[in-house]
């Protein structure tokens, strides 16, 4: 029972009062009337870009689940389903057991891992220093693991897991020496990245007089590696990566309310509450730690991070989406890697040949178009 009766029907409803005590005519829009409405549309729009994320994520997600079974079954040496599913159940199939599990499926669960940890390492960098060029092997990091490896290979004889830890440490290296090089001010912008530039044209360099001083079959092993392949895939490696991930995705996870932040430029994200220099200083080493493990396991693999983020991020309609920048560059390796391993018979390429034939022309389009818009850092 209402405290409050309704006036009679057909009677006038009083007119409502302002603070100021002069009347609003019946049926007057007041200020929150008009705001609600506003209110409403953004809170559906936000909803609206949501729903869409999610539903770009999932279809990457499905792309490579696709992608990772045609990897495994497909190829030189098909494997019909039943089949692959006895083996992984522990059935003896001769030559097909040994074949999905030795070498398709660690292969395929690499190209997979690889190409979130690039793809969310160059997503980090390029957010993080609001440039699309500013990814680690545009400035320099991937350099700096590659000429590490080389050298643990050419002067010290190292193989397996040592050049896996020598292209780690080399990649902190030179990412932490880029750092305080260009911190003078702020490390955003293209200071850091014309310092990570020119940190990559002289460990290039090194590179290549490294393989002149090496005999020819370490040179040619070396310049598989440098090249990015996944043909030495094993399961020592798909180990490492896996626990490496387990670490480093929650970590960009946790530092991503910064990294929007940072994107926004140094004041404002000041202005949020984000503690600028820790923020970024943990930003880098989480970025370059998913880069260098990635060239670890597999060597350079030219483009990957460069492409994944500027992808996902046409995908998602502008939005930062580090999920669907991890997925972006699992579909790039599965498929390239699909690709290098099938394109030619007989002859399996290393799968940094595809990416870098798909990453050249995007580089000049970025170039040409930022050049025409005046992007700048």
């Amino acid at each position: 029972m209402s405290l409050h009766p309704a006036p009679p029907t057909g009677a006038a409803t009083p007119a409502a009062a302002t603070p100021n005590g002069a009347a609003i005519p019946n049926g007057a829009a007041t200020p929150n009337d008009a705001a609600t409405p506003r209110a409403a549309t953004v809170s559906g729009g936000r909803r609206r870009q949501a729903a869409q994320r999610r539903l770009v994520i999932g279809i990457l997600a499905g792309i490579t689940a696709v992608l990772f079974a045609v990897s495994v079954l497909l190829g030189t040496y098909t494997v019909t389903i039943p089949d692959f599913f006895r083996i992984l159940g522990g059935a003896d199939i001769p030559g097909a057991t040994f074949i999905v599990m030795e070498n398709k499926l660690p292969r395929a669960v690499i190209a997979v891992l690889i190409g979130v940890a690039f793809g969310l390492a160059g997503t980090i960098f390029q957010t993080m220093l609001r440039n699309p060029l500013a990814s680690p092997d545009i400035i320099g990091i991937s350099y700096g693991a590659s000429a590490s490896a080389v050298a643990a290979i050419v002067l010290f004889g190292a193989a397996g897991v040592a050049v896996s830890l020598s292209a780690l440490i080399g990649a902190l290296a030179v990412a932490a020496a880029i750092y305080l090089l260009s911190r003078r001010g702020s490390a955003a912008g293209y200071r850091l990245i014309l310092v990570g530039i020119g940190f990559a044209a002289v460990l290039h360099a090194v590179v290549s007089f490294l393989l002149t001083r090496t005999d020819i079959r370490t040179a040619s092993d070396t310049l598989v590696w440098l090249n990015g392949s996944l043909n030495s895939s094993n399961w020592d490696r798909a180990t490492i990566l896996i626990l490496a991930l387990l670490l480093l995705i929650p970590a960009a996870a946790v530092l991503s309310r910064g990294l929007r932040g940072l994107e926004l430029g140094d004041d404002t994200a000041a202005s949020l509450g984000i503690r600028v220099e820790p923020s970024r200083l943990a930003l880098i080493t989480v970025g370059v730690a998913l880069a260098a493990v990635a060239t670890a396991a597999a060597g350079p693999v030219a483009f990957v991070a460069f492409l994944a983020g500027p992808i996902a991020r046409r995908l998602v309609k502008g939005a930062v989406s580090l999920t669907a920048a991890g997925l972006v560059g699992a579909v790039i390796v599965l498929a390239a890697d699909f690709v290098a391993a099938n394109m030619i018979p007989g002859v399996s390429l290393p799968v940094g040949v595809v990416t870098g034939v798909l990453g050249a022309p995007f580089l000049l389009w970025l170039l040409v178009t930022a050049n025409r818009t005046g992007q700048g850092g």
